[in-house]
């Protein structure tokens, strides 16, 4: 059963989910970081995230139907996957980055990947989108031959680590 929220209003419904700052960018660092580990999502937060507040936005992130947590045996991680709610979030993640490009300042490093998907528009975030159903899901991309999205913006990624 879901949790009917504060309102019937689509967008409130929306940010209860995900309307903090975290829970954005744990869903970031999944989506385009790809960490799927607790370690690696708490070593490789740009922002500092702290263990209690990322093992929190993990826990709200599965019950949401956002992630879902691979359980394993004594002594494996525990792994983190995303489920078709938080991949169909891809375009508004790329809005979001678009946004903050005009509007706020931002680094070289930070900013390749926001820009990429911004000049790439739709059709680049419905081919990242089926990259992840891929990893993620298990769905096979439409087209295996294709050059992917993930290396596009991972080379992007590196250009601009290299120019720094």
């Amino acid at each position: 059963m879901r949790d009917e929220g504060r309102s019937g209003c689509p967008i409130n419904a929306t940010i209860e989910v995900i309307g903090d700052r975290w829970t954005l960018l744990v869903l970031r660092d999944v989506m385009f970081g790809n960490r799927r580990h607790f370690r690696e999502l708490l070593a490789g937060s740009e922002e500092g995230i702290a263990s209690n507040i990322l093992s929190d936005r993990l826990k709200r992130l599965v019950a949401a139907g956002l992630l879902s947590r691979e359980d394993t045996r004594p002594g494996q991680k525990v792994e983190y996957r995303l489920a078709e709610p938080a991949i169909q979030l891809v375009p508004i993640m790329a809005q979001l980055g678009a946004w903050g490009l005009r509007h706020r300042p931002t680094t070289k490093r930070l900013r390749v990947r926001a820009e990429l998907l911004e000049e790439g528009g739709p059709q680049l975030w419905a081919e990242f989108m089926d990259e992840l159903r891929e990893s993620h899901l298990g769905i096979p991309r439409p087209d295996p031959d294709a050059p992917t999205a993930t290396d596009r913006l991972a080379r992007a990624y590196a250009a601009a680590v290299a120019e720094v």
